[in-house]
């Protein structure tokens, strides 16, 4: 009888950003077209490829309401459908047992939903995500987008 095939290691691994990775964390974000504001390097984890190739990365943004925002998880487009996203989300929320916050397109809510994320209406949200989600309302029915902003909470 042979041994089960052992799983593949994923080629890539965790780390707190450096102040080396800040250039290549504001490039992957903009290039994923998400929000390009408040990318202190210092808040993220990133994800580097075996060749140290900046390939995803993620943070916690806080907020002068108090809120914390998981935000700007990207991941490089060769290396989506690598499980990339999850561990970058596992990791970072292995660290962080406190309250936090989401902004999401809807279709992505079940995603986040699997960590513990749910949405919010409007009344339960933060000062800066009511604020937000108000003014994305506005965009996206001008746009006649047929995608909607979410916003999500995980509890502490």
């Amino acid at each position: 009888m042979s041994a089960a095939p052992q799983p593949t290691p994923p080629h890539f691994r965790i780390v707190p950003a450096q102040e080396a990775h800040a250039a290549a964390i504001r490039q992957l974000v903009r290039a994923a077209g998400i929000n390009p504001t408040g990318l202190a390097w210092e808040r993220f984890l990133v994800a580097l490829s075996a060749e140290d190739e900046l390939i995803g990365c993620v943070q916690i943004k806080p907020h002068t309401d108090g809120s914390r925002e998981l935000a700007s998880l990207a991941v490089a487009p060769a290396w989506q459908g690598r499980g990339l996203a999850r561990a970058l989300l596992e990791a970072l929320l292995a660290g962080n047992h406190g309250e936090l916050y989401l902004m999401c397109q809807s279709r992505l809510g079940p995603l986040y939903a699997k960590f513990g994320f749910q949405p919010v209406a409007a009344p339960d949200m933060p000062t800066y995500f009511r604020r937000v989600s108000k003014l994305a309302g506005v965009v996206l029915s001008l746009k006649k987008a047929d995608q909607q902003l979410l916003v999500m909470r995980r509890p502490a």
